[in-house]
C-alpha cells in the first residue's frame, strides 16, 4: 500500500500561522502535524509517499527531504510555475488534479493508495480500513467519523445506504437539515483505476468533483464508519483547541516533549525559571533558553516556544505562544494564539503587535529597550 499527502493548500483559515509556514507545517508540540501523519502511515508499514506541494513548498521539502529519517520515502510534486521575472509561483491545480499531475508523470499509482490531508491529526487503525475496503470491492472508500448535529455545518457530511455505498453528499449543511452525522474526514482508499476518471491538464476537486462523478456512474464506491481519534486543524480555533486538547494528554499516541520538573511541568534544555513569587499551574511546556522572571504567572494548558521571556508580573492563562514571544511586565495573555508580530483569541479574532496600545508582547530577540513600535509612537508625541 502506498500513500499520498495532500499539502498543497495555503491555509487561509489558519491565518496568521500560514503566513510563514505551509499548513501541514504548523506545529503541535513542537513538531510539524505532518510529521505525525508520515510517522503513523510508516507504523502501518506504509512508506512510499508522494506529497504534492504547492505553497511555501521548500519548507516542506527541506524538513523532510527523502524521509530517510522517518523510515519512509517521500518524494514530492510541486504545483506552480516560474514567472518571468524568476519568481516561483504556487498554483494548485486541486486535489485530484494533483493527483492526475503525478500519475501522468511517473505512474505513482499503481495500487491501492491511502489519500489523506496533511492538516489533520489521527490514530485510525490503517489495517482495518483496508480490510473493509477489500472486503466490499470497493473502488473508492472514504473515512467518516460521527459529530455532533450542531457541528454539521464545519463539514462535508456524507449521505449511505445501510451497506456504506455513498449515495450523496451534503457540503456544510445547517444543522437542521444535515441528511447524515458522518464528516468525511478526508481520508481516502483508492485503486489504480479511479485516476482514469481525473481529466489531465485540468483543475479537479475530489470531494467537489471525483466523488459526485463515481456517484453518477454507479461505481463501487462506499463510506466507512470509523471511531478513532480525527483533530482537524480547520482554522485558527480548531488549532487553540487541539492544542489545549494534547497538552491535556487526551491523545494518548502524542507525548510531551522535555524533561518533566514538576507535576504537570515540562521545560526544555537550558530554560530559567526565577521561582521567587512565581506560579505556574500545570500542564505547562516552557521551550529550550526560556526565562520565566520572577513573579510571573503561567496557568495550563500552555505551551511557550524556545527562546520566549516571561517577565515579572506577566499573566499567561490557556495560550500558545511561539517561540520568540516576549511577554511584558504586567501583561495578560489569555486564551490566545500568539505567532510572531501577530495574536489571535480562541475566537479568531486577530491583531497585529502595532495594534496593541500596551505593547503586551514584541520579538524577545529584540534587547533594545523600547520596540520599533514604541519608538515610532514616542517619536509621533514628539513632533505633535
Amino acid at each position: 500500500m502506498k500513500a499520498m499527502i495532500l499539502a498543497a493548500g495555503k491555509g487561509t483559515r489558519v491565518q496568521p500561522l500560514t503566513y510563514e509556514l505551509p499548513k501541514p507545517m504548523i506545529p503541535i508540540l513542537g513538531k510539524p502535524v505532518m510529521e505525525y501523519l508520515v510517522e503513523h502511515l510508516v507504523k502501518f508499514g506504509i512508506r512510499d509517499i508522494m506529497v504534492n506541494v504547492s505553497y511555501l513548498h521548500h519548507k516542506i521539502e527541506e524538513y523532510f527531504g527523502e524521509g530517510q529519517r522517518f523510515g519512509a520515502q517521500i518524494g514530492y510534486s510541486f504545483e506552480g510555475f516560474m514567472d518571468e521575472n524568476g519568481e516561483v509561483m504556487p498554483k494548485p491545480i486541486g486535489s485530484a488534479g494533483g493527483m492526475k499531475k503525478i500519475q501522468e508523470f511517473g505512474n505513482f499509482f499503481d495500487e491501492t493508495t491511502l489519500v489523506i490531508c496533511g492538516d489533520a491529526l489521527i490514530d485510525l487503525d490503517i489495517k482495518s480500513a483496508l480490510f473493509e475496503h477489500r472486503r466490499k470491492g470497493a473502488m473508492v472508500s472514504i473515512i467518516t467519523k460521527e459529530v455532533e448535529r450542531e457541528k454539521a455545518a464545519d463539514y462535508g457530511m456524507v449521505v449511505m445506504d445501510e451497506q456504506g455505498r455513498v449515495q450523496s453528499f451534503q457540503e456544510k449543511p445547517k444543522p437542521e437539515e444535515a441528511k447524515s452525522l458522518f464528516a468525511s474526514t478526508g481520508i481516502y482508499i483508492m485503486e489504480p483505476e479511479v485516476l482514469k476518471l481525473i481529466p489531465p491538464d485540468t483543475e479537479f476537486d475530489i470531494g467537489s468533483q471525483l466523488f459526485p462523478l463515481l456517484v453518477e456512474k454507479g461505481m463501487p464506491f462506499y463510506a466507512q464508519k470509523r471511531f478513532f481519534n480525527w483533530i482537524d486543524i480547520g482554522n485558527i480555533r480548531d488549532y487553540w483547541a487541539v492544542s489545549q486538547s494534547v497538552l491535556q494528554g487526551e491523545l494518548a499516541h502524542m507525548t510531551m516533549p522535555g524533561t518533566q520538573i514538576r507535576e504537570g511541568l515540562w521545560v526544555g534544555l537550558n530554560t530559567r525559571i526565577d521561582w521567587e513569587g512565581t506560579t505556574i499551574e500545570g500542564p505547562v511546556y516552557i521551550g529550550s533558553g526560556t526565562h520565566i522572571e520572577a513573579g510571573a504567572t503561567i496557568i495550563g494548558p500552555t505551551w511557550i516556544g524556545h527562546g520566549s521571556q516571561i517577565c515579572a508580573g506577566a499573566h499567561v492563562e490557556r495560550s500558545v505562544l511561539f517561540e520568540y514571544t516576549r511577554v511584558s511586565p504586567g501583561s495578560k495573555m489569555n486564551e490566545l494564539v500568539v505567532h510572531r508580530n501577530y495574536s489571535v483569541t480562541r475566537e479568531g479574532k486577530m491583531q497585529h503587535i502595532s495594534e496593541s496600545e500596551t505593547e503586551a508582547w514584541r520579538d524577545a530577540r529584540d534587547r533594545r529597550g523600547s520596540s520599533r513600535t514604541a519608538i515610532k509612537q514616542a517619536k509621533a508625541v514628539a513632533v505633535a
